[in-house]
C-alpha cells in the first residue's frame, strides 16, 4: 500500500474525512466528512481481485444507505421540526451510525466485507473507520437504544466467532464484541471509550501485523506453519488471549475500567451479560491456543521465509511484550505515582 503514491493520497483523504467529521459543528459537516471518508476508502479496498471488488461494492452500498438515512433525518427535522421530535431524529441518526460502524443489529455486512479484503485494509476497517461513527454516536446518546446495541453486539460477537475457520471473520466478530464494550464505556465518559479504543487498536495492530507478515488467512495455517522461532507461536497466541481480555494481559485493562464504570452506574445485569459473552470469546481463543500448543501438528520443515520477513521479528516481539506485560507496567506506574 505504502509503495503506491495514489494509495497514500487516498489514505490522507480518508484521515481528513474522519477529522472533518469529529471536528464538525453541524450534522451536515459531519455527514460531508463521512462521505469523504467513504469515497477515499473504496479505492484503497480495490486491488483488482474479484473478492475485493465485491467487498468494496458491498461496503459502498451499506455506507451509502447509512449516509442517506442521516441526510433524510436531517432534512426531515429541518422541514418539520414540530412533527419530528428530537428523540426520533437521534434514533434515526444513531441507527445509521450503527450501520456505518458495523454495530449489531446492523452488523450483517461487516464479516462479509472483512473476508474480501487484505489484512492492511482490514486493520483500517476495524480501527480508523470506527472513530467518526463512534464519536458521533456519543453525541446522540440514547440510553435504551445503546443498551440494545451493547447487548446484541456482545451476543453476536461471541456466538458468531464460534464456528469460524477464517481468521478475517474471527477478527470481524471479535471487533463486533469489542464494539459492545466501547458503547458500554460511553456510559461514563468519552475519555473511557477513547482509552478502550486505543488499547483495542494496538492489540488489533499487533495481531494483524503478524497475520500480514506470514500471510495467514485461516486457522489451520496457524497449526501447520513453521516459524523462524518457536517463540513466535507463543507470542502470537498470547497476543490473541490479550485481545480477548484475559486478566494478566494488557487487553484486560480497558475491560477492567468498563466493569468499574458499569458497577458505579448500577448496570449490574448488563455487566454480567457482557462478561458472560466475553467468556465465550475467550473460550474459542483458548480452544485455538490449546490446539496449537498441545496437539502434535505436522509442520512442513521445507517452508522457509525470506530474510526481509525475519527482520520484522524484533517488532513482533516488542508488540507482544507490551501486549503481555502492559497491565503490570500500568499498575506499577499507578502505585508508584
Amino acid at each position: 500500500m505504502f509503495n503506491n503514491s495514489s494509495k497514500i493520497m487516498f489514505l490522507l483523504i480518508l484521515m481528513m474525512g474522519t477529522l472533518i467529521s469529529i471536528s464538525a459543528n453541524s450534522w451536515l459537516s459531519a455527514w460531508m466528512g463521512l462521505e469523504i471518508n467513504l469515497l477515499a476508502f473504496i479505492p484503497l479496498m480495490s486491488d483488482n481481485k474479484l473478492m475485493s471488488t465485491e467487498a468494496s461494492l458491498k461496503y459502498f452500498l451499506t455506507q451509502a444507505l447509512a449516509s442517506s438515512i442521516i441526510l433524510f433525518a436531517l432534512i426531515l427535522f429541518l422541514l418539520y421540526p414540530n412533527v419530528i421530535s428530537n428523540n426520533i431524529m437521534k434514533l434515526m441518526i444513531s441507527s445509521s451510525l450503527f450501520l456505518k460502524s458495523g454495530t449489531s443489529p446492523f452488523h450483517f455486512w461487516f464479516p462479509i466485507v472483512m473476508e474480501g479484503i487484505n489484512w492492511m485494509n482490514a486493520l483500517i476497517l476495524m480501527t480508523w473507520q470506527k472513530i467518526a461513527p463512534l464519536m458521533l454516536i456519543s453525541y446522540t446518546f440514547l440510553k435504551s437504544f445503546i443498551i440494545i446495541g451493547i447487548t446484541l453486539s456482545s451476543l453476536i460477537g461471541a456466538m458468531g466467532g464460534l464456528n469460524q475457520t477464517s481468521l478475517r471473520k474471527l477478527m470481524a466478530y471479535s471487533s463486533i464484541n469489542h464494539l459492545g464494550w466501547m458503547l458500554a464505556a460511553m456510559y461514563n465518559s468519552n475519555l473511557l471509550w477513547l482509552l478502550y479504543f486505543l488499547m483495542y487498536s494496538f492489540l488489533s495492530f499487533s495481531m494483524i501485523y503478524f497475520f500480514n507478515l506470514f500471510e495467514i488467512t485461516h486457522i489451520n495455517q496457524l497449526f501447520s506453519l513453521i516459524f523462524h522461532s518457536k517463540y513466535m507461536k507463543f507470542f502470537l497466541f498470547l497476543n490473541l488471549l490479550s485481545l480477548g481480555g484475559l486478566p494478566p494481559f494488557l487487553g484486560f485493562f480497558p475491560k477492567w475500567m468498563v466493569i468499574q464504570s458499569l458497577t458505579l452506574n448500577n448496570q449490574l445485569f448488563l455487566l454480567t451479560f457482557m462478561v458472560l459473552m466475553t467468556m465465550i470469546t475467550l473460550y474459542f481463543y483458548m480452544r485455538l491456543s490449546y490446539s496449537a500448543f498441545m496437539m502434535n501438528y505436522y509442520e512442513n520443515k521445507w517452508m522457509n521465509y525470506t530474510f526481509y520477513k525475519l527482520t520484522y521479528m524484533q517488532n513482533l516481539m516488542m508488540y507482544s511484550f507490551f501486549s503481555m506485560f502492559g497491565l503490570f507496567l500500568i499498575s506499577s506506574l499507578y502505585f508508584y505515582f
